[in-house]
């Protein structure tokens, strides 16, 4: 399987950074300068979740942006942050040097401040819900939901609103009024969909673009004016009714990625939100997934990337993307500990810490540490730092070389800086040796020009005795030659010119060229992100306003031999280039190989119903159950397993000792489109009636679903939650896999397949140590006055490992 790392990311700027491969002067000299952002050297960062733990015990719904003074920033829900008390802090901010030590440096909004559309009415006040934050042409934008609104006289009319700030703290102005109104259900004056989840991108045209929606009214995308506060023109649904919600999408080698999550967010150690994924080369879609099912179907697609995986975390959902310097993606989430899965006491308000984790890529498709999913113990931090890192706040120091240059104390938003006075390269003396990437925020004067360079010296040319500024001034200007005079050649040197007079990104590099368009209409008066990644043969660069996924132009060369080694820095066509937060870095190695799907092992039964139901069944409530050609026809029951007790009956069979596998094949005909609620045929793993595990496909609403429920005694009562598989089909393979962990808890993770050779697996759900097991079938969840679906199971096999 191909593993790829991540395009490079960051903000734009018709300035120049030049990842420069030149020859380097020997290292030594001062420590290198480490500022705000600047975190641990290389590779030195560790964490273990919940990251937020030092700024609050929830931190729910989370959005991060990286800002122009080198801080990482994090904004989350509206929630009471610690246990115990009690005030709510409406959309609370935090901030980090390495995403993974984090402080509350204060909210949005107070309850004086809130915008003056939102409804204080004590009776029923508004939250603000789900922040999304970018930055954009020089002001931070805070998108999120308003849940009661003074725009209309019903209840519950959530909308989308947006405050901007010239700093990531604020202070933040609302727009004054809803960027996306609230929308009418049709079924009463306080019916109303829910508007929720606000995410907003940048195409690669410069327009803006907001995604929202969720549950109950689905998720759809709408185009924004000029100034990103107010919705035009037609929206498109992207995503079906009652499956999805908490949008966020990325771009990658040629495709959207829209991230999305399901199921319940909110059931404490039951919870079962899960993130899944489908891709377009279009914006506004259609987004499908690895199968090719569309997360329009009634049969919705989605790829899992995200899920409970049997250890303390459940509840993986509601997700932002972050990249650090070297490249790696990392996926930032809230989950439940399902040990303490509530603020305060044991109901209420879920407590869902923020967690981070990185985020592969493999076969072109996103996954969580490839296939293991939530981390639980210390973990590898990212890269947020090292020798060659720099947010300039002690000045220009070694490594950093470049007589062009000169620094300045002060900007209203990137603080301490550098400026080039004439055409010139700031390089670092310390050689990187191998892939490499270098990045920096830029703004530029009117007129002023530069671009990004990477070189490797090797052997020959002139004296080592010129100046790399010299150098990279001529590489900067030629698009060639950052090796001359460092003991390389011409040919050595990758330049990467942002160059908006022409209106393109240009990239040269070893007598080829390519070139990309800028959009028209950026501010390139403010800061920016500009990146060149240097990796043997291939090269890339990119830049977009805030290193969220959505960039404005990618340029990428392969060449013809190997870039091999060199300084790195930033570069200056002419004078007027601000540049700040400074890096270069060795590139995120390739992710390790996807974690295998689970197997089967050895068939130690295969039940057929040619003659009946046969021997070794147990019947629980008396199943109405016959057999027909083979198959177990079994009618939908008017019956639940969930609540005390349960009242649906069960064919339960005895499992092996040890760990297991157990599959099904059902046909279930509950339509498409229609409402069907709760119909629903497939596996079970019992422990009790209150104690269970479901895997089936079922009708949700309009959607038709794969569920993997569960069902616990807790705090004197029973609790319940699901989290999704993969869409059903005509006939839908169900497989439930059972292993004990090094703990002795017994694990049960489900998987599906609409063919029985393609599986998508799924999340995981806990029995404790010792807890006798049996599988089995069931069907249930007809209302009594919708059609009755009749189940048809093919078989119940079991495999022993």
């Amino acid at each position: 399987m191909e593993q790829s790392r991540r395009p490079p990311l960051r903000r734009a700027a018709v300035a120049a950074l030049v990842l420069g491969l030149v020859a380097a002067a020997p290292p030594g000299g001062a420590a290198a300068d480490r500022g705000p952002g600047s975190g641990p050297p290389t590779g030195a960062t560790t964490y273990t979740n919940p990251v937020s733990a030092g700024a609050a015990d929830t931190y729910a719904d989370p959005a991060v942006v990286r800002g122009q003074d080198g801080w990482w920033y994090a904004y989350g829900t509206t929630d009471p942050l610690r246990e115990g008390e009690g005030a709510r802090h409406l959309l609370p901010i935090s901030r980090s040097r390495d995403l993974v030590s984090w402080e509350h440096v204060g909210d949005a909004f107070t309850e004086d401040t809130l915008p003056a559309w939102a409804d204080a009415d004590p009776a029923r006040p508004a939250a603000l819900w789900a922040p999304d934050v970018r930055y954009v042409d020089g002001e931070y934008r805070l998108y999120y939901v308003v849940t009661q609104t003074t725009t209309t006289p019903g209840a519950d009319d959530s909308a989308i609103g947006v405050a901007t700030a010239p700093t990531p703290t604020g202070p933040w102005t609302d727009a004054g009024d809803p960027v996306v109104d609230p929308r009418p259900g049709g079924g009463g004056p306080d019916d109303f969909r829910w508007t929720y989840d606000p995410h907003h991108v940048v195409a690669r045209d410069g327009t803006q673009h907001l995604f929202y929606g969720s549950y109950y009214g689905g998720v759809w995308v709408t185009p924004l004016d000029a100034t990103g506060t107010e919705a035009v023109g037609e929206p498109v649904q992207v995503a079906v009714d009652n499956k999805y919600e908490g949008a966020y999408v990325v771009h990658r080698d040629g495709y959207w990625y829209l991230f999305a999550s399901s199921a319940n967010c909110c059931a404490g150690p039951t919870t079962g939100y899960a993130v899944h994924v489908g891709r377009s080369q279009s914006l506004t879609g259609p987004y499908v997934d690895r199968e090719g099912v569309p997360l329009l179907a009634s049969r919705a697609g989605g790829t899992p990337v995200l899920a409970p995986n049997g250890n303390r975390w459940v509840g993986t959902g509601h997700n932002a993307v972050v990249t650090d310097l070297a490249g790696q993606d990392w996926i930032v989430y809230h989950s439940i500990d399902r040990t303490d899965p509530y603020l305060d006491g044991t109901d209420g308000i879920n407590e869902r810490p923020m967690l981070l984790d990185r985020l592969d890529w493999v076969d072109g498709w996103p996954v969580v540490r490839a296939g293991d999913g939530a981390s639980e113990g210390r973990q590898p931090g990212p890269t947020t730092g090292g020798r060659a890192v720099t947010g300039f706040e002690r000045g220009i120091r070694d490594p950093w070389q470049g007589d062009a240059w000169r620094w300045r104390a002060e900007d209203p938003q990137g603080g301490a800086h550098v400026v080039a006075r004439r055409p010139g390269g700031l390089l670092t003396r310390h050689p990187l040796v191998g892939p490499v990437r270098v990045e920096a925020d830029v703004r530029l004067d009117p007129g002023a020009a530069g671009g990004i360079a990477a070189g490797a010296g090797r052997g020959g040319g002139g004296g080592q005795g010129r100046r790399h500024d010299d150098v990279l001034a001529g590489a900067g200007t030629a698009g060639a030659g950052a090796g001359r005079g460092h003991g390389g050649s011409a040919g050595d040197a990758v330049t990467a010119v942002l160059d908006p007079a022409a209106g393109v990104l240009r990239v040269r590099a070893q007598g080829t060229e390519a070139t990309a368009p800028l959009p028209v209409g950026v501010d390139w008066g403010t800061w920016h992100a500009v990146v060149l990644e240097v990796d043997g043969r291939a090269v890339r660069a990119e830049v977009s306003h805030a290193r969220l996924g959505d960039p404005l132009a990618v340029a990428a060369l392969e060449l013809p031999r190997r870039v091999r080694a060199g300084a790195a820095g930033a570069v200056a066509r002419t004078p007027g280039v601000h540049v700040d937060d400074l890096s270069a870095v060795p590139l995120a190695p390739a992710p390790p190989a996807p974690r295998p799907l689970p197997t089967a092992g050895t068939l130690v039964e295969d039940v057929t119903f040619d003659d009946g139901t046969g021997p070794g069944w147990t019947a629980v409530r008396d199943p109405q159950v016959t057999t027909d050609g083979g198959d177990l026809v079994w009618p939908v029951e008017q019956a639940d397993l969930v609540g005390p007790g349960g009242t649906a009956g069960l064919l339960l069979r005895d499992v092996p000792a040890g760990d297991w596998t157990a599959e099904t094949v059902v046909r279930l005909d509950v339509g498409e489109d229609d409402v069907r609620n709760y119909q629903q045929a497939g596996l079970v793993v019992h422990a009790h009636d209150d104690l269970f595990a479901r895997l089936s496909h079922v009708a949700i609403w309009n959607t038709r679903q794969t569920e993997h429920g569960y069902e616990t005694p807790y705090a004197g009562r029973t609790q319940y939650g699901g989290t999704i598989v993969g869409p059903p089909g005509d006939r839908t393979w169900l497989r439930l896999v059972h292993r004990t962990d090094a703990g002795g808890e017994r694990e049960v993770q489900a998987l599906t397949s609409t063919d029985g050779a393609r599986w998508v697996a799924g999340g995981v759900w806990t029995f404790p140590a010792g807890t006798g097991l049996r599988v089995g079938l069931a069907a249930h969840g007809w209302n009594g006055t919708d059609p009755r679906a009749v189940a048809r199971f093919e078989h119940l096999r079991v495999w022993r490992d």
